[in-house]
């Protein structure tokens, strides 16, 4: 499996992680959470041969979505999110709660639930459904390669922020309980903000999980 991560912004100061996975011997490819400079995910995509077929977004927020169209437009490829991010993506990605205006987001053309399989290639991530920053959040899980993309779910030393509209913390810290931190503790987690981190590092040391 090919990993390769594409800082973004859709504002200065904003970053957000947007991950490539590809098959490596296929190219064929997912693009999870284009939160803004799609130039910059578009040129790695040329620079790599990846052939994309699917965009994935963990949740509706506005930094994880920004780019959704343009990658749409270049590559043909399908929006999928789960079901109860929905109204999110109607309201904009929630851009307008923190003040800035952003052009209104396609909605996905394909809506997950928990445990859909999304294959590419000889690659299959899982949907694990882990609402708690916002309804709609999942994380993509690829058991034999032992990673799993969480959006923003858990951070190296930190956890997701629950107080926008459609948070919940408790919801979000039994997301953790029961769907991270039952996966193998050298689990690689991609965060959708930071650096990666695995299951066990947060099991150890995570000063929001004791």
């Amino acid at each position: 499996m090919l990993i390769e991560t594409v800082e973004t912004s859709v504002v200065v100061g904003l970053e957000t992680n947007c991950y490539l996975v590809a098959d490596e011997a296929t190219r064929d490819a997912v693009v999870i959470d284009p939160g803004g400079s799609p130039a910059s995910i578009l040129h790695r995509i040329t620079q790599l041969r990846l052939k994309v077929n699917l965009i994935v977004n963990t949740h509706g927020h506005f930094d994880h979505i920004s780019a959704d169209q343009q990658v749409m437009d270049a590559t043909g490829a399908a929006l999928a999110a789960h079901r109860d991010a929905l109204s999110l993506f109607k309201l904009g990605g929630g851009a307008a709660f923190f003040g800035i205006s952003l052009p209104q987001p396609p909605l996905p053309t394909r809506l997950l639930q928990d445990g859909d399989r999304l294959t590419f290639g000889g690659e299959t991530l899982q949907v694990l459904h882990t609402p708690g920053h916002s309804a709609g959040c999942i994380c993509l899980w690829s058991e034999s390669r032992a990673v799993v993309f969480d959006g923003d779910l858990l951070f190296r030393g930190g956890i997701g922020r629950s107080d926008l509209p459609g948070g919940n913390e408790g919801q979000l810290l039994r997301s953790i309980q029961e769907k991270i931190l039952t996966l193998p503790d050298a689990t690689v987690v991609y965060p959708g903000h930071g650096p990666s981190t695995t299951v066990g590092r947060e099991r150890k040391l995570n000063p929001f999980l004791f």
